[in-house]
């Protein structure tokens, strides 16, 4: 008869443990705020130097952008755009993409939207507005989208690509409004025709912001079920974790990129649609406020989520819209906030060599001396 052989060692697991998992979620919270604060910091300092004192400065930014009812209405009209600028760099970077270029998008959906909106004049509310959005959607998501087929098919930096092609798209912009599309009435600001009353976009009920801010939470969201809740949202991470290892399993990495990139476009084609429509009733320069490049930041600091790109672009339409208040009480540049908005980036790109850094955030190595 043979001897029974020793029961095998187990392998120590580490557990899970609530703790560990609250540690593992706190990192992408705590690293973007600490690099939010030393931001700040460093333009507290910035602001000595001038002779300027930067706990007045935040205590006006608060009373501008939070402090009474209509600075909360001011910002959260700035907030609108700001969500879905943030949502064009945020879909592609699931898939390791930098995307920079949303503020061409943007223009360009709101020029399209001007021309359709004239050429739809005096057709039926229900039916030009729609048609109105969806095609600055289609030339936003066209726009951004050739710079995930450049990056697919041709290896074109995305980066470099999305930067060139947003100068391309403002020159464009103040070609046609200047020029073929401009409203003869337009003397000193060239701009397409006014908008019919019946195609502007009205207000929220019972608050003076109009509907681009429930439609770019509502796409914040969706956005977070897409990349979350769904296969496509998988494979997009998978792609975005190691490309090569998602071509051997199969995953359509090209259409992956395309349809990312494309739908990013298509949401700042959106943010395009509202400040023509919403804000300012025609296409004209205006539509070129920035609003594509301050949703970079936001992006970056709400570390690519959906869900937390609202309460980041929330905190930054405070600080644009009070920019004006600290100009006139502090006799600062209107550019002021613009510098805050920059220290800020710079911290936060280099918080991002810091992750996976502090044990503490890292529940399998508690053990390890």
């Amino acid at each position: 008869m043979r001897a029974s052989s020793p029961p095998l060692a187990a392998t120590p697991v580490q557990p899970v443990t609530s703790l560990a998992v609250v540690a593992r979620r706190a990192e992408a919270v705590v690293l973007p705020l600490g690099a939010l604060l030393v931001g700040f910091a460093v333009f507290s300092l910035f602001l000595l130097v001038q002779g300027k004192s930067p706990t007045e400065f935040f205590a006006l930014v608060y009373r501008g952008g939070f402090g009474t009812g209509f600075s909360w209405q001011n910002t959260l009209s700035r907030t609108a755009p700001l969500l879905l600028a943030a949502l064009c760099v945020a879909l592609p970077a699931r898939l390791g993409l930098v995307v920079i270029g949303g503020e061409g998008a943007i223009v360009l959906g709101g020029v399209g939207a001007g021309f359709a909106g004239v050429v739809l004049s005096g057709a039926p509310a229900a039916v030009a507005l729609p048609l109105m959005l969806g095609f600055a959607m289609a030339i936003g998501a066209l726009w951004i989208g050739a710079v995930g087929a450049l990056r697919h098919f041709r290896g074109v930096n995305e980066t470099i690509a999305s930067l060139l092609m947003a100068y391309i798209a403002i020159a464009l912009m103040n070609h046609l409004v200047e020029g073929p599309l401009r409203d003869p009435a337009s003397l000193n600001k060239p701009s397409t025709a006014p908008l019919d009353d019946a195609l502007r976009v009205g207000n929220l009920p019972g608050w003076d912001v109009h509907w681009g801010l429930a439609f770019g939470v509502i796409c914040c969201v969706l956005a977070w079920v897409l990349i979350d809740k769904t296969t496509w949202g998988f494979a997009a991470r998978i792609a975005g974790g190691n490309v090569r290892a998602a071509q051997v399993q199969g995953l359509p990495v090209g259409k992956l990129i395309l349809g990312f990139t494309a739908l990013g476009g298509a949401f700042a084609g959106m943010a395009g649609f509202f400040e023509v429509a919403a804000v300012h009733g025609s296409a004209n320069a205006s539509l070129a406020g920035g609003y594509g490049y301050t949703g970079i930041l936001i992006a970056f600091l709400a570390r690519h989520n959906p869900l937390a790109i609202i309460p980041v672009a929330i905190l930054l339409a405070g600080f644009e819209a009070s920019s004006g208040l600290v100009q006139r009480r502090m006799d600062l540049p209107d550019a002021t906030v613009l510098v805050l908005q920059g220290f800020v980036f710079m911290a936060i790109l280099i918080s991002e060599t810091l992750y996976g850094r502090f044990k503490i955030f890292a529940p399998e190595r508690w053990g390890t001396p």
